[in-house]
């Protein structure tokens, strides 16, 4: 796929949030903020977050809701073959206490925090977050590593004014992206470390249907060798397209199970996000270089619910 570089020498970046004068908003998970890219490709500071902003997304209020995992990485430098040195997220720090959701509003500039736990359990490490029409949002949270193994992450549900957060799913292994069918019947989560993209039918606004049989979802489709998956964002058709990790790129999932991949020059692509007047703008963030691309998808994106 065509591509170009927008803009390089972020800190790892991930949840982009294309916005209609051309700009794109994205977290910078090693930079403990949220960040700009002006069309012509400069990087400006809209507010430092602390801890791990992730996931980021407009809420029905015109803010930006953020998915922050509280600093759940280290940072390690490795080597490319080219020579270069690449970004990747290592173990959880000893320090690392949970994350959280936070809101920031674009006018008053206050950023604040509205969810830490549920349940009385802290969250771990919130990830991705997707809006439905009645103004809840979904999350993911990716548990995190531990010198024993991992916490297991969720499937949250939450409402903006902070009287309602709902665990949906437990005990999955690394849940990242989440997206919304076009008809809101289907969340979508793709697990990172399982190369799995699944599926949770919708009972009801909030709640999620019981799985079939033992599973806790249905099974789109389990990438073969050695994949993993990131955050992702759905097409106007109904194809799920996750960024993909190793085989560096997008691999878009059709709901049947089928998939395709698009290549991007990075092995750690973790999100896309659709915008533009047709929806075909695609940006891409590519987190162990530090850049962001665009590109033109050969089908239009589904247009997020509370995007302007």
């Amino acid at each position: 796929m065509d591509h170009e570089l927008v803009c390089e020498d972020l800190l790892f970046p991930e949840g982009p949030i294309a916005m209609a004068d051309g700009s794109v908003i994205l977290t910078e998970i090693k930079g403990q903020r949220l960040s700009r890219v002006t069309p012509d490709g400069k990087r400006e500071t809209v507010v430092e977050t602390g801890g791990g902003p992730n996931g980021a997304a407009i809420g029905p209020d015109g803010a930006i809701w953020i998915t922050n995992n509280g600093g759940s990485f280290e940072w390690l430098a490795i080597p490319s073959p080219d020579g270069t040195t690449l970004t990747i997220p290592g173990p959880t720090p000893a320090s690392h206490t949970g994350g959280m959701i936070q809101r920031y509003d674009l006018k008053t500039g206050e950023l604040r925090t509205v969810y830490e736990a549920c349940e009385g359990r802290r969250l771990i490490g919130p990830n991705d977050i997707v809006f439905d029409r009645q103004g809840g949002f979904w999350f993911t949270d990716h548990g995190c590593s531990t010198p024993e193994g991992r916490k297991f992450g969720g499937v949250y549900y939450a409402k903006t004014d902070g009287s309602l957060i709902s665990r949906q799913r437990d005990h999955l292994i690394s849940p990242n992206g989440i997206g919304l069918s076009p008809d809101e019947k289907v969340v979508y989560v793709a697990d990172t470390n399982l190369g799995r993209l699944w599926a949770f039918d919708v009972a009801e606004p909030g709640v999620l249907a019981a799985g079939p049989g033992f599973a806790p979802g249905r099974v789109i489709c389990n990438l073969q060798d050695y994949q993993l998956l990131d955050s992702l964002a759905v097409e106007a058709g109904g194809k799920v397209c996750v960024a993909t990790i190793i085989n560096g790129g997008i691999t878009a999932f059709d709901p049947t199970g089928s998939t395709e991949h698009f290549a991007f020059p990075d092995i750690l692509c973790t999100n896309i996000v659709f915008g533009g007047p047709d929806m075909r703008d695609a940006w891409v963030t590519a987190s162990s270089t530090g850049r962001l691309y665009k590109a033109r998808w050969p089908r239009p994106g589904l247009k997020l619910n509370y995007n302007v």
